[in-house]
């Protein structure tokens, strides 16, 4: 009787040890050179550790002013190495930098990177207020775009509340005004959470203006009948969805304001909703009359937006 051999297994592969990068994350410089390391795929795990937070776990022995004082970066095997000996570690592992890493073994190369790095140190103070204060520019003047957009949307919403009241003062079709009453409760619960991103000092000073003409676009077409009230709303949602558009894809690109973007996406899926509706409500494509009214309402929507972004 014979027996089978025992299967071999293979002793399994130890995963390679991360290196580990300790920089000051409140350093502006710091902070932008390693948000490009971050992006890049290394061919061997890196781990980032930014020693100016208080909570961050710090090697052993090592102080933090040290640590704050130069670059430093924790190899594989757990040695602590710092200023050009550290950018050689870290290069070493990334994808397109690794040429810099060998050469910087070459003969005399290294000293040569060392004293350029304690050269940049005696600047540096200087370059990160520098940088500092362009950050701080930049974050102003985003905050005031931030402000402007919220300002056209506060109007904007404003006075689609008040477009579903036009309709409502004047049609009388029972399905119409279900519409309406629909669309103006979704359009006063935008209204309500814009408000809460926007103190009442900072909304727009026409918001009379606002009231009034939404009222006069909801009540017009309704002397017209539902055909023109779907049109005109077809024509105001298109124009708002790509509104709202253009602000989600400035807060991709600039964050700052947690939960913003969230809320103008849902939002914009009521208006396309909205937009929808009208256009599968409507019965035939509208007229040539019809058709220039919805130009005017979509024109009048962008210089509404232009004007409350300013006012």
């Amino acid at each position: 009787m014979s027996h089978d051999a025992p299967e071999r297994v293979d002793p399994p592969v130890p995963a390679a040890a991360p290196i580990t990068v300790l920089y000051d994350g409140a350093c502006p410089l710091c902070r932008r050179e390693i948000g490009v390391y971050r992006g890049l795929r290394a061919r061997a795990p890196v781990c980032f550790i930014d020693v100016a937070d208080p909570a961050a776990a710090l090697p052993d022995g090592a102080p933090r002013e040290a640590l704050l004082a130069r670059f430093h970066v924790r190899q594989a095997d757990g040695h602590l190495v710092s200023g050009a000996r550290a950018f050689v570690a870290l290069w070493a592992a990334l994808p397109g930098w690794r040429w810099l890493a060998a050469l910087a073994r070459l003969p005399g190369v290294l000293p040569l990177m060392e004293l350029a790095y304690r050269g940049f140190l005696r600047i540096r103070p200087g370059l990160q207020r520098r940088v500092a204060g362009w950050d701080e520019r930049a974050h102003a003047a985003a905050g005031r775009a931030l402000e402007r957009d919220l300002r056209s949307d506060h109007a904007g919403e404003t006075g689609a509340v008040a477009i579903y009241q036009g309709v409502l003062a004047v049609a009388r079709d029972p399905a119409l005004r279900a519409f309406a009453q629909r669309h103006r409760h979704t359009e006063q619960a935008h209204l309500t959470r814009i408000e809460a991103w926007l103190p009442p000092g900072r909304r727009s000073r026409l918001l009379a203006g606002w009231r009034l003409a939404g009222w006069l676009t909801g009540a017009l077409p309704a002397l017209w009948g539902p055909r023109a009230v779907h049109a005109t709303i077809a024509a105001v949602e298109t124009f708002v969805d790509a509104h709202y558009q253009a602000q989600i894809d400035r807060l991709e690109r600039q964050p700052g304001a947690p939960g913003l973007r969230e809320m103008l996406l849902a939002c914009q899926a009521d208006e396309r909703a909205h937009r929808d509706e009208a256009l599968a409500l409507q019965q035939g494509p509208p007229g040539a009359l019809l058709r220039a009214w919805c130009r005017l309402v979509g024109a009048g929507s962008a210089a509404a937006v232009a004007l409350a972004r300013r006012i």
